[in-house]
């Protein structure tokens, strides 16, 4: 889809002698547009979940809801968390260095015993409350009801005696891969387009929302060649794109 949406944007630009932009410019301009509709999938959750408690939303081919929930399910993993260093209970956070990928979102934190045997979700306290509870040993965490703190990229599991290598996983939502248009350079013309590059990433996205890329990129590129006509364009698509 990627080369599609970049053939699309340089048409409209070059129809009107609006200018070019560069691969590298391109990838930039794909990236932020590919965040952008990433988070409205979550504004257009909380709104469709609003509509739905005010049974006001629509159901069979009309349930925008699971729609949406679907594709956030796309971003969804259950991936273990590495230690920060061995036999403790601090864990890093997803991460590129760890897991693969940033985390948007951390849905659940999962403890197992050193056999792999599940023993709960741990219940995120903050670090105010996790000393209230530990206080107590009527309240404080056990491996049957275990709890976790964050600071930074890291969570601290509680009890310490879950602190096995593979003792903690995590289901998230990551963030989408960045998107990289790659090609070659033939005789010093215009770049072709080579999907067989080992840094090639296409969109993350189902085919629906490529209207969608080409109007938020052609809004970037017309903000970085200040061209007014080219951001009316495409803020006029997009309206036209919600209102349906």
């Amino acid at each position: 889809m990627i080369n599609s949406v970049r053939n699309t944007v340089l048409s409209i630009l070059n129809k009107n002698n609006y200018g070019y932009i560069s691969p590298s410019d391109f990838n930039l301009y794909a990236k932020q547009a590919q965040l952008e509709i990433f988070d409205d999938y979550f504004n257009q959750y909380n709104k469709t979940i609003n509509l739905e408690n005010a049974r006001r939303s629509g159901t069979g081919y009309g349930n925008k809801l699971k729609t949406i929930e679907e594709m956030i399910d796309t971003f969804s993993r259950f991936d273990p968390l590495t230690q920060v260093t061995p036999s403790t209970n601090e864990y890093f956070l997803p991460s590129p260095t760890t897991t693969g990928f940033d985390y948007y979102n951390i849905i659940t934190v999962t403890c197992y015993d050193i056999t792999g045997n599940l023993l709960g979700e741990a219940e995120k306290v903050t670090h105010n409350a996790i000393n209230m509870l530990n206080s107590s040993m009527l309240t404080s965490p056990s491996t049957m009801f275990p709890a976790y703190t964050q600071a930074g990229d890291k969570i601290t599991v509680y009890p310490d005696s879950i602190n096995g290598a593979a003792s903690v996983k995590a289901t998230y939502i990551r963030y989408p891969k960045d998107p990289k248009w790659t090609y070659v350079s033939i005789g010093g013309g215009e770049p072709v387009f080579d999907q067989s590059q080992l840094d090639y990433q296409d969109f993350e996205f189902p085919i629906e929302e490529e209207t969608n890329l080409i109007i938020k990129i052609l809004q970037y590129a017309g903000l970085s060649i200040r061209e007014a006509q080219v951001v009316t364009y495409a803020s006029t698509e997009e309206v036209k794109q919600q209102q349906q």
